[in-house]
């Protein structure tokens, strides 16, 4: 079953966790590699920046999803749209005890060069919480 990695309002106790029907892996994730994630815009919506290798290890949480889920969470990410998020494929690892383990998991992101210059931004932060996500409103595109 393939998994998902989500680090914003897809993870639990935040806004937009009813549109993720995907069964909750237990454990700590982040990220492999370093990721920028921001607060775009006025309404300071997460996003994870690509291309990786500046930033932090984002912490988030890890899903194993179907494809009802996944086509789901597209229609809210906007795939497929100019001002949406791409899914892509990347490296995620659980950091809690016993031991390190690596998992390949789908993330929603947008890449660096798709976002304009004059785009304000918050961050980059290693985690989502609670009091970004109350200032949160959906503002349209960035």
């Amino acid at each position: 079953m393939p998994h998902l990695f989500v680090y914003g309002s897809l993870k639990q106790g935040f806004v937009n966790q009813h549109v993720n029907t995907g069964r909750r892996v237990p454990g700590q994730f982040r990220t492999s590699d370093k990721f920028g994630l921001y607060l775009l815009g006025k309404g300071e919506v997460p996003c994870l920046v690509s291309p990786p290798g500046h930033g932090h290890q984002v912490v988030g949480e890890l899903y194993e999803i179907t494809d009802a889920d996944i086509q789901r969470m597209d229609r809210l990410e906007r795939t497929g749209d100019p001002d949406g998020y791409e899914r892509v494929e990347i490296g995620v690892e659980r950091f809690d005890p016993p031991a390190t383990e690596i998992f390949t998991a789908f993330v929603y992101l947008r890449q660096h060069c798709n976002i304009p210059a004059a785009t304000p931004r918050i961050g980059p932060l290693d985690e989502y919480r609670l009091e970004h996500a109350a200032r949160f409103s959906w503002q349209g595109a960035n």
